[in-house]
Parts: C-alpha cells; sequence; structure tokens
C-alpha cells in the first residue's frame, strides 16, 4: 500500500470521527433544549450580579446593536422605566460612534429616550469604548468612582458587565437585565381546523415546546457558550 493511499485512509477516518462528534455535540445540544437548563443558565446570567442596593445617580446604558436594533430597542424601554423609578439619576449612552453624525447610533439611541419622554438635558455620551473594558474605564471620567450607579444591558452580557465596573473601582454598581416578557396569550391551535393538506406530519399545534420553547433554548445556548468563551477571557486578561 502506497502513501498516499495510507494517508487517504488516515484522512477519511480523521474526517469520519470528525463528524461523529459533530453529531454527538449536536444531539447533546437538542436534548439539553427540552430541558430547561438553558433558560435557567440564561437567567443567571441576568441575575446572578443585579442586586440593586443602593438608589442610582447615574444610569450607565451600554450599546448593543445598531439602531433600531433588539437589544438597543429593548435597553432603552428599560432605561425609561429605571428613570422613572428614579427621576434624580442622569443617563449616560455607552456606545461607540460620531456624536457630529445625526444619524450615528449613538444619538439616535439618544432621540430614543428622547421620544420616551426622557430630558435630555440629563443625557451624556461615552463614544470612545468598543468593548465593556474601554466603556468602564471611560466611564471614570464621567462618574464619582463612590456614586452608585446602575447598569442597563442583555441579560447575557450583565455579568460580565457588572464584574468590569466593579473591577476598574466602581463602588456601588446596580444592574437591571433587559429581560424579554413573554406573550401572555395561550397560542396553541388546532392544526386540522386550519385547512390545508392533510399529511402524516404529526400536528404542532398544541405544542409550544415544540414550537417556540426548544428554537428559544437552542438559541440561549449559543449566548451562553458565546458569553462564557467572553468571561473567561475577561478573566485571563484581568479585566474582570
Amino acid at each position: 500500500m502506497n502513501k498516499f493511499k495510507i494517508k487517504s485512509i488516515y484522512f477519511l477516518r480523521l474526517l469520519r470521527n470528525l463528524f461523529a462528534l459533530i453529531g454527538i455535540f449536536f444531539s447533546i445540544c437538542v436534548l439539553l433544549a427540552l430541558t430547561a437548563q438553558p433558560f435557567w443558565g440564561y437567567y443567571w446570567l441576568g441575575t446572578s450580579k443585579s442586586d440593586l442596593m443602593w438608589e442610582p445617580q447615574s444610569i450607565v446604558l451600554l450599546g448593543g446593536g445598531g439602531m433600531p436594533s433588539q437589544s438597543a430597542l429593548m435597553r432603552s424601554w428599560y432605561v425609561e422605566k429605571a428613570v422613572k423609578s428614579f427621576p434624580l439619576a442622569n443617563v449616560i449612552i455607552a456606545m461607540p460612534g460620531d456624536l457630529e453624525d445625526s444619524l450615528s447610533t449613538p444619538q439616535l439611541m439618544k432621540k430614543e429616550l428622547e421620544i420616551r419622554g426622557i430630558d435630555v438635558s440629563k443625557i451624556r455620551f461615552e463614544h470612545k469604548g468598543t468593548n465593556t473594558r474601554a466603556q468602564a474605564l471611560n466611564c471614570q471620567g464621567l462618574v464619582k468612582m463612590q456614586s452608585s450607579i446602575l447598569l442597563v444591558t442583555s441579560p447575557e452580557h450583565m455579568r460580565r458587565a457588572v464584574l468590569c465596573f466593579r473591577k476598574v473601582g466602581f463602588e456601588k454598581v446596580n444592574a437591571l437585565p433587559a429581560f424579554e416578557n413573554a406573550v401572555e396569550a395561550d397560542l396553541s391551535f388546532d392544526d386540522d381546523k386550519l385547512g390545508g393538506n392533510k399529511t402524516i406530519v404529526p400536528n404542532v399545534g398544541e405544542s409550544i415546546n415544540m414550537r417556540y420553547q426548544v428554537w428559544n433554548h437552542l438559541k440561549y445556548e449559543i449566548l451562553i457558550a458565546r458569553e462564557m468563551v467572553a468571561l473567561t477571557y475577561y478573566k485571563l486578561r484581568g479585566w474582570i
């Protein structure tokens, strides 16, 4: 048997083992999605460091995606609620962008807060930080380290954000995770009553778990995996 055939056999075995591992990993992810563990992992990231122990003097809106985006709009909605609860607090929009451009993301976020009734005179910007560590460092020049702050960000990002701000020296860090609210209506339906083709495929109208929960849990698994990698990196760099 020549060297080329030997290499080909080894390569095919390696490829077969790789596909087997991918299949096992995917199967584990699907099975895990059938349980409640992905939700509780996501919930833990959002709430493990989100105690509200001090009345905030500053509310820090940590930017996510552009405007409009799900993350930016969700966080803006929660900032509105926070300002109503703590009307004396000012707001810091921590989002990189050109403040001279009225269509930049930080300026559009400011407009969104203005639409929600927040006094623009209370809004300031941290527009240079491009990751959570940089945002925390730059906020040192805007907020006294001894004053209380309230971080508003997505649930999966909350633990890392709080740890970053504490690491740079902020002494009183509160947190408000921007969780989505579940639909309160009953979304079940009778497949056959809606007409169309009748097939051998099982009806799914009564299975909220199959239609929504499994897919949401798979999404949570991705968010959790990404955030655990980020937490590990930040820990190794000494940022948290």
